[in-house]
């Protein structure tokens, strides 16, 4: 079985460039809908949302500990705490229950 890596390359490609030029191409006038907007507006957020979540969760020793660490991280940024805050609080809440839960 003799794979032609080039052929997956150029498939790799031409996958990511019709999904960049696509839209670009077949949608010239502003979109109107209210919600096709409200939908693209959220757009970076979830994909953001989506690969930072399973990240958290593995990214400790403990699902326990990096669960507390997220309640309090949520917890912290709905109170309007800075970025920077939430995360030394988060890292520090994650740091003390990994002493006491993984030996």
């Amino acid at each position: 079985m003799n794979h032609n890596i080039y052929v997956y390359i150029f498939i790799m490609f031409a996958v990511t460039y019709l999904i960049r030029v696509l839209p670009l191409t077949l949608i010239r006038k502003e979109i109107q809908s209210k919600t096709i907007r409200s939908f693209l507006y959220y757009v970076p957020y979830v994909t953001l949302a989506v690969m930072t979540f399973p990240a958290i969760l593995d990214a400790t020793a403990s699902t326990w500990s990096a669960l507390a660490a997220l309640a309090v991280g949520i917890l912290l940024a709905w109170l309007g705490k800075s970025l920077f805050t939430v995360a030394v609080i988060s890292c520090a809440v994650v740091f003390v229950l990994e002493l006491f839960l993984v030996r």
